[in-house]
């Protein structure tokens, strides 16, 4: 069985956005960049218009014991401009807990060196892409 339509991941940041997108098949999180807030809706209705987008996975930020913090808010308001955006689109928050300091770790292991770690777009597009791997391993698997 094959899927048509992607699902993206969005990490939201107030300087920056990271974005990821499955294949179409829903087995790999692939990097798409990191973006503004008007830039990262042109490149959503580019992938909805070449591939069809599924679903949208919104990091949503909490603390450590799920409560809310200083972001979840912020968050909040963004996933209602992104709603208002893309009306017939599902947006699925999923928890973002510990996803930077992931996303560093997956850096250092990957042999990225220190100066280009620390660019912070490339730490957003990474965060985006865990969250989407972490979702298509664990999302219960459809039957065929």
């Amino acid at each position: 069985m094959t899927h048509n339509k992607r699902i993206v991941a969005i990490d939201y940041g107030t300087k920056r956005i990271g974005l990821a997108q499955s294949d179409l098949l829903h087995l790999f999180a692939q990097t798409v960049g990191t973006f503004s807030e008007p830039d990262l809706y042109k490149k959503l209705a580019t992938i909805e218009k070449e591939d069809g987008i599924e679903k949208i996975l919104l990091g949503n930020p909490t603390n450590g014991d799920g409560s809310p913090n200083r972001m979840t808010k912020v968050v909040a308001d963004f996933e209602a401009r992104l709603q208002a955006k893309f009306p017939t689109l599902l947006i699925e928050k999923v928890s973002e807990f510990g996803s930077s300091k992931a996303a560093m770790q997956t850096l250092i292991e990957s042999g990225v060196r220190k100066k280009e770690r620390n660019s912070k777009g490339r730490l957003d597009k990474v965060a985006a892409a865990l969250l989407l791997q972490h979702y298509l391993e664990t999302r219960p698997k459809l039957k065929t």
